[in-house]
């Protein structure tokens, strides 16, 4: 496999994932995030992962020393400049990721990729930010990137053939398997999974249920690997909710309108897990 230096930008949960993965396929990583004590987050939470799984003998010896040595933090988003493909994986703020492609198109090298990890997002919209809108991809990896198969690859409106296929090849390179979507609000996961984990929230909301009884019954009656609400907690409420407002404000259809308890809880900063209070204590 061809080596390369790929530009992870954004040290979260996702961010932080998707640099792992690049490391364990052999490829040098730049990671950056405005927050150093977020970077330092990110590499304990890195090495932790990699020792878990040389623990259960999914890692040979001496490997987690060799993927964190793959990983640099970045301290400026100027150390791009020489990437063949970057990857925007930070929160899910149009504002913020409008603003961050217009700064990386003058930064990167003119035939250089920019992709974003946004579960919701117009590409079409970012790739407009941009002089190099056939360039611009969305890339969408599942929590938690390491263990999760799938990428979701977006086309925007002027997303060239040539972009997408060098992206098919680095999921093929990474071991992952790709599901196409064209540039709609949702894409197709957050399209037919907002809706349900919200019908859930709003069935706790209207008494139909206790959270338990309600992740209870899905879990065991669908065979969900985890229930709706616990499954929110996980992905963040404040995020759940972004993706809500743009399925409703991008088809302006009611049943994708936020449940009131869920823009309550956010406003109280209880947001699931991150915070230490969602649906369930943490």
């Amino acid at each position: 496999m061809e080596i390369a230096t790929i530009g992870i930008l954004g040290a979260g949960q996702m961010g932080s994932g998707i640099a792992q993965v690049f490391a364990q396929h052999d490829q040098q990583v730049l990671l950056h995030d405005n927050s150093a004590p977020q970077l330092d987050k990110a590499i304990r939470n890195i090495q932790h992962n990699l020792e878990e799984q040389a623990g259960k003998g999914k890692l040979e010896v001496g490997s987690p020393q060799k993927v964190l040595a793959r990983i640099t933090i970045a301290g400026d988003l100027s150390v791009f400049k020489g990437c063949p493909l970057v990857i925007e994986a930070v929160s899910e703020d149009e504002a913020l990721k409008l603003e961050l492609f217009r700064r990386l198109d003058g930064i990167v090298r003119k035939d250089a990729i920019l992709a974003s990890n946004t579960s919701s997002i117009s590409i079409t919209r970012l790739g407009a930010a941009t002089r190099r809108p056939d360039k611009v991809i969305g890339m969408h990896f599942m929590n938690p990137a390491p263990a999760i198969q799938l990428v979701e690859v977006v086309r925007g409106q002027a997303t060239s053939q040539e972009t997408f296929q060098a992206v098919a090849g680095w999921v093929e390179k990474l071991g992952k398997s790709m599901a196409v979507a064209q540039d709609y609000p949702g894409f197709i996961l957050n399209r037919v999974l907002v809706p349900m984990l919200n019908e859930a929230i709003f069935a706790l909301y209207e008494g139909v249920a206790s959270a338990e009884d309600i992740d209870r019954g899905v879990q065991l009656g669908l065979r969900h690997p985890m229930g709706p609400l616990a499954l929110a907690d996980f992905i963040g409420l404040d995020t759940l909710l972004a993706i809500c407002n743009v399925l409703y404000e991008g088809f302006k259809d009611p049943k994708y309108r936020p449940c009131p308890l869920l823009v309550r809880m956010v406003a109280a900063g209880q947001l699931g897990r991150k915070s230490g209070q969602g649906f369930y204590p943490y």
